[in-house]
């Protein structure tokens, strides 16, 4: 009996250790759960307020030019009355219409400015190919770039994929940077039919360490637009923030506008022809990375508005921004990513 009862204390007290244990971890997840939706409130209401005090700091600013108008017109009649009543002091009186026509012409100049910065387009930029222009959101021309690389293979059978040629053009599609550059590795495929590399192109080549470090230095800061970019980013060995990252084979909006499926991710060379009307990687010389650049950032310019708008609520609906989908890469060696003749040949 003694054995008996000494078994029964011996579980029961093992039944309240597991059941404190028990309740002790369900605290613990609920403490948990309590900080992370009170942080989350605290960063809404961050987010808020920064939102609250740039909206009054624009009002402001409206206000202030509105101000300056006013008073531009106010002082044109001023200066004719004083023009009519002094009108034999004719030198004077050209004297005082000086500062209000300068004051006018600054705030007409202010006011230009302003629309530009608004609009997302600098006046002298050309629009894109589909003549609709669009308003940039979260980014301004200065800050666009887009991104294409060519690469060679490395090692046996030329499987390992290393630079050759980089090409970086800016929002107006100015080419800031072109060069080829040399692999850490000797070359065992250059790739000609698609990379359009040759032995001779990579002589007097930029080494890879030297070309990396100018071309971070050109994307630091930058959004950065391409077509399979992650491909880019792999062969640059480098890692750029994802909602500073449009990658033209993954957008659904590029996809509806082309009247592809939203889960199809067509190729740089179907997207072009298909919006913009304009046959890129063809012939057997291979591909041209400033091209291939060009075509990705006038595909971009044709749903910018959309795009960046939507960027724009996810990161205000989440606390980080969404890691990129990676699908991109996986048809980067299908057939249709190759021009048709390309295709044809290998047959």
């Amino acid at each position: 009996m003694m054995a008996e009862s000494s078994n029964r204390r011996k579980a029961s007290s093992r039944g309240l250790l597991s059941n404190y244990r028990y309740l002790c971890k369900k605290a613990m997840v609920l403490c948990a759960m309590e900080n992370a939706r009170t942080r989350k409130r605290h960063q809404e209401k961050r987010i808020i307020a920064n939102m609250k005090m740039k909206r009054t700091d624009a009002h402001h600013e409206s206000l202030d030019t509105n101000v300056l108008i006013k008073r531009s017109k106010l002082s044109a009649p001023e200066q004719e009355n004083q023009s009519t009543l002094n009108s034999e002091s004719t030198d004077v009186s050209k004297h005082t219409s000086v500062p209000g026509t300068a004051n006018h012409h600054s705030v007409i100049a202010a006011l230009g400015d302003r629309w530009e910065m608004d609009s997302g387009f600098a006046s002298e930029a050309s629009p894109p190919a589909s003549g609709r222009s669009s308003p940039c959101f979260s980014s301004c021309p200065t800050t666009v770039v887009a991104l294409d690389c060519e690469m060679v293979g490395t090692g046996p059978g030329g499987r390992c994929s290393e630079l050759a040629r980089c090409s970086i053009l800016d929002y107006h599609g100015n080419v800031l940077y072109d060069k080829y550059v040399k692999p850490c590795q000797p070359v065992t495929d250059f790739r000609t039919r698609w990379s359009g590399i040759r032995r001779h192109h990579l002589l007097n080549a930029t080494p890879f360490v030297q070309a990396r470090e100018e071309i971070l230095s050109i994307l630091e800061g930058k959004v950065v637009v391409g077509h399979s970019i992650y491909n880019d980013f792999e062969a640059l060995d480098m890692l750029h923030p994802c909602h500073m990252v449009r990658d033209t084979s993954t957008t659904r909006h590029l996809s509806r506008l082309a009247g592809f499926p939203s889960k199809c991710y067509p190729s740089l060379r179907t997207l072009a022809n298909k919006l913009l009307n304009r046959s890129i990687q063809v012939g057997k010389r291979g591909h041209c990375s400033v091209e291939d650049a060009q075509a990705a950032l006038d595909l971009y310019k044709l749903v910018e508005g959309e795009w960046e708008q939507e960027v724009q609520n996810k990161l205000r609906d989440d606390d980080a921004p969404l890691e990129p989908s990676f699908s991109s890469s996986k048809h980067y060696m299908q057939d249709e990513y190759w021009p048709d003749d390309i295709i044809a040949d290998g047959q």
